[in-house]
This record gives structure tokens, C-alpha cells and sequence, in this order.
């Protein structure tokens, strides 16, 4: 999946962010993050940026296909008719998994309960800019949340089930 575009934006009536996700076949992904939702992600977002992607090479998995000088936050959203695999409908993200996938790649799974899933593959650069922007729009929601870019203990451990092999998390 060649990633075109991310937005994340406050929607306060729902009071959620909406994750937007476009890629270069005309395909839109919608995940709605709540605030306990994020609260619980951060710690592990950050401790996956400051580890596993940080000072690494990029890596081409993911990347946008806008070159960085003309990436922007202030870019509006483009709406081309897109389609929707999962339905217009954003997933109610209420479980996660953040793993590393090779060499400065991470690997983040959007879950709604054991129904629909989300993949979303991250070198350094997209990893930031989804931080970048889930804190701004958390702010914009009024939502005090400390996402703070030191890395806390509680995440230097991920809680994983008993039974999985892959170090992540599981919320």
C-alpha cells in the first residue's frame, strides 16, 4: 500500500479524531481514535520512534509519494471519489499492535474488537508525522492528555498476551 496522504483531524461531536489514510489506488482508510484510546497508544508510539526507527535509514516501505519539501500539514485532505475497503464508516479502534517489521519499519495494526483491521506500515518519517498530528488534533480537542516525546517506563515493556511471540502491544 503506497500511502498518498494522512490527516487527522477532531471531530467533536463523535469527540474522537479521525485518522484519514489515502493511498495512490484512490483508497481511503478511516479510524476513529478516542481519548482513552490514545492515551493508552502514546507511550508505545514513542517508545517505537525514539527506539527501533530512530537515526535509521528510511525505508521505502510506506513512504508518501509526495517528496517531503512539498509535504505539509496545512495540505487539505484531497477527496477524489476514493473507495472504501472498509467502509465509509471509520473502525472504532479499541485494540492495537505495534511491532517492529524490519529494518526501520514499524508495523501498526488498528483493530475493532475481533472485526475489521487496519495495517499501517511506518518508516521514521511517517511515524513522526502521525505523532505530529495526533498531538496537535488532541489539543485541538481539548483533550489535556501529556503526549510527550520521552519515553515512559510503562512502555518500555509493551503487554502482550501469553500466548503471542511478537513483542507489541495489545490494548
Amino acid at each position: 500500500m503506497q500511502i498518498r496522504q494522512l490527516q487527522v483531524a477532531c471531530d467533536a461531536v463523535q469527540d474522537r479524531l479521525t485518522l484519514r489514510v489515502s493511498t495512490q489506488a484512490n483508497e481511503e482508510f478511516r479510524v476513529w481514535i478516542t481519548r482513552r484510546y490514545l492515551r493508552e497508544l502514546w507511550p508505545h508510539l514513542v517508545t517505537m520512534l525514539s527506539g527501533h526507527l530512530a537515526a535509521r535509514p528510511q525505508a521505502p516501505a510506506e513512504k508518501p509519494a509526495a517528496a517531503a519539501p512539498s509535504s505539509s500539514f496545512e495540505q487539505p485532505f484531497k477527496e477524489d471519489n476514493p473507495l472504501f475497503p472498509l467502509g465509509a464508516t471509520p473502525l472504532l479502534a479499541s485494540e492495537a499492535t505495534l511491532t517492529a517489521a524490519g529494518d526501520g519499519v514499524a508495523r501498526l495494526i488498528f483493530r475493532e474488537g475481533r472485526e475489521r483491521s487496519f495495517t499501517l506500515n511506518l518508516n521514521g518519517e511517517l511515524m513522526q508525522a502521525l505523532c505530529a498530528m495526533l498531538r496537535k488534533s488532541a489539543d485541538q480537542a481539548g483533550w489535556a492528555l501529556a503526549l510527550d516525546y520521552a519515553p515512559t517506563a510503562a512502555a518500555e515493556a509493551p503487554a502482550m498476551p501469553a500466548d503471542d511471540k511478537k513483542p507489541g502491544l495489545l490494548h
